[in-house]
């Protein structure tokens, strides 16, 4: 076991086990254990030990490559000067790092856990793997040289293009011999070679509806999705060399699920959650992938909604004593790697309702419909909010989900049930059904949800969609509408496709523009007063007209007429809806609820109006 002082140990404690012969010491602050395999433990902790003595130094030469020494026992490192440091079999040796070295993040694990340390970039290790009189340039065999080409050509799409890139970098700190040679090299276009492991890497099996699809790794430095030759439609794309395809990355959780589990790294969130939204899974082995349940619609919420009350049994998470809170209680269901994740940054949980109308949370059964719990510090009646703007989008012609509120135990506000509709109807239903977001359509992150536009969604959708004209136009409405009901929340991961395949099919039989979910009138809560549209439309999120709407609309394709009268439709719908609607019966019971639906309605009313009467 190995011993850091400041770290795993204190010094006064390091200082009097080393006297008593428990401890070894083999540099200033760095102990261990004295019945221990030292070499062993030095060898399996260097980078750790390395980080520890030259900490603002990176992992460069070979040491970027293998994540480790080499197995002679040398580890190479570029910091502020050229320094070397033995500690018996193992030599760190560290070289003068260029004035613009280019580095990226790893992860290497040892027994003590994970450490996050900085390595050569792929460019600058190539680099260095052709420095003049070098032992840095010398520790890189040919193999590994072959394998750094390859891994540049495949990210930068040819020989040529990686040479410039290196050149770039080369250029940068004034190492025009090694891009010469580095160059030279890359213009052999090398064969590939196989990767040394590292403890810290993944693999794991992705299925889709219960059938292997692919294997995803991680080495410790980047990504590698490699689909598996099937004759099924294809779900999730490749993406740019050392990337998280951006279909998985969409479906990891984010905000406070991500706080709770403690999974904002990917690595973290694939490595322990085995259930995702469209019926994807993920686990090391194909025995683990068997085990998980099939989400399967059984027991349709409509058999127990009355009026948009939910009249079955709740078996949920509750508020239980005062010192547990209902957040407490609903990280503890997610505490199991076998409970569902879902990404999004609300509070919800995975919930099955069985065929006498319980509602159970759905760690170990099909996971079936989504609950949405009230907020705090002023959100305690989002729930109430989101199933009025639901309730409005049905009235105006959209497809919603069947949902609705249900009384909570210990006194808490009102939650939000909505059924899932990317999952199979019953066991005769054998169809393939995957939901994908536009953050994933568009290669964006989850934390740039909000940089995007109705027009580069618009140009994204029209040669997917099975039906681009009809999907065009509720794209349109949906813009309207979020408009009315001062939605500032219609980002890129609150719209998505419903893609449907047929067993055995090699492609989609339809990708339409999913149901309307994730809808909310955010300028009803706090501090959002002032809240604006999610991104902008014909330049604008603020003080839209009708005549904005128009220009989006002849950007996207639809004719001037059709989209005015769509627009006209909506406002006549929404403002019917807006002055007749009710909250369920025990909802009303709540003077909070009740002003929340004022407010609500009073808004949509209000903007429905403006457009209309809007001279342009």
């Amino acid at each position: 076991m190995l011993h850091l002082v400041g770290e795993t140990t204190d010094a006064r404690s390091a200082h009097y086990r080393a006297r008593a012969g428990t401890l070894v010491q083999l540099i200033r602050g760095v102990y261990v254990e004295s019945d221990s395999d030292i070499e062993t433990v030095i060898l399996g902790h260097a980078v750790r030990i390395a980080r520890y003595l030259y900490s603002s130094a990176y992992l460069s030469s070979a040491s970027s490559l293998l994540l480790g020494p080499t197995p002679d026992g040398r580890l190479f490192i570029s910091g502020r000067r050229n320094q070397r440091t033995r500690i018996r079999t193992l030599e760190i040796i560290q070289n003068t790092a260029p004035e613009t070295p280019s580095t990226a993040p790893a992860v290497i694990g040892d027994d003590l856990g994970e450490l996050h340390v900085d390595i050569s970039s792929p460019r600058q290790r190539f680099l260095e793997a052709f420095r003049l009189r070098s032992e840095h340039a010398s520790a890189v065999t040919p193999d590994m040289r072959h394998r750094m080409a390859v891994r540049l050509v495949e990210e930068h799409g040819s020989p040529q293009a990686a040479a410039e890139s290196v050149w770039t970098l080369a250029r940068g700190n004034g190492w025009y011999r090694e891009g010469e040679r580095a160059e030279r090299f890359l213009l052999q276009q090398p064969a590939a070679a196989k990767v040394p492991p590292n403890k810290a890497a993944l693999n794991l099996l992705v299925a889709w509806h219960g059938e292997l699809i692919g294997q995803l790794a991680h080495d410790g430095f980047e990504w590698r999705w490699k689909p598996r030759k099937r004759a099924a439609p294809t779900l999730v794309r490749g993406s740019a060399p050392g990337k998280l395809p951006p279909f998985i990355d969409s479906l990891l959780p984010e905000g406070w699920l991500a706080r709770v589990l403690r999974e904002g790294d990917p690595r973290q969130a694939l490595r322990n959650g085995r259930r995702y939204m469209s019926n994807v899974t993920v686990a090391p082995g194909r025995t683990e992938l068997a085990a998980l349940p099939e989400d399967v619609l059984s027991t349709p919420l409509e058999a127990f909604c009355e009026a948009g009350h939910f009249t079955g049994r709740y078996r949920g998470p509750g508020r239980g004593p005062v010192e547990e809170t209902f957040e407490h209680n609903l990280a503890r269901l997610y505490s199991q790697p076998v409970t569902p994740r879902l990404s999004g940054v609300q509070i919800k949980a995975p919930m099955s309702l069985l065929a006498d109308g319980t509602l159970l949370p759905a760690h170990d059964r099909a996971f079936t419909h989504v609950l949405k719990p009230a907020g705090t510090a002023g959100f305690e009646m989002l729930p109430v909010v989101e199933w009025l703007c639901l309730e409005f989008g049905r009235a105006c012609g959209f497809e919603v989900p069947t949902a609705a509120l249900i009384k909570m135990p210990d006194g808490m506000p009102p939650a939000l049930l909505v059924e899932r509709f990317d999952i199979r109807r019953g066991p005769e239903d054998r169809r393939l059904l995957a939901l994908e977001d536009f953050c994933s359509i568009l290669d964006l992150p989850a934390s740039a949800k909000y940089d995007s536009t109705i027009e580069r969604m618009a140009r994204a959708l029209r040669p997917m969609s099975t039906d681009p004209n009809a999907d065009l136009g509720v794209l349109f409405r949906r813009a309207v509408l979020a408009w009315f009901i001062a939605d500032g929340d219609m980002h890129t991961k609150n719209i998505a496709v419903l893609r449907t395949a047929d067993v055995g099919a090699r492609a989609f039989a339809s990708v339409r523009l999913a149901p309307l979910y994730d809808t909310v009138t955010t300028r009803v809560f706090p501090g959002l007063g002032g809240d604006r549209m999610a991104f902008k439309l014909n330049g604008k999120d603020a003080r839209l007209r009708l005549r904005d709407f128009l220009a989006m609309a002849r950007t996207i394709g639809l004719p001037d007429g059709e989209a005015e009268a769509a627009a006209a439709d909506l406002a006549i719908r929404l403002s019917r809806c807006a002055a007749t609607a009710e909250l369920p019966v025990f909802a009303r019971q709540s003077q909070a609820a009740m002003t929340m639906r004022d407010r609500v309605s009073r808004i949509a009313t209000e903007r429905a109006a403006a457009l209309m009467q809007d001279p342009s």
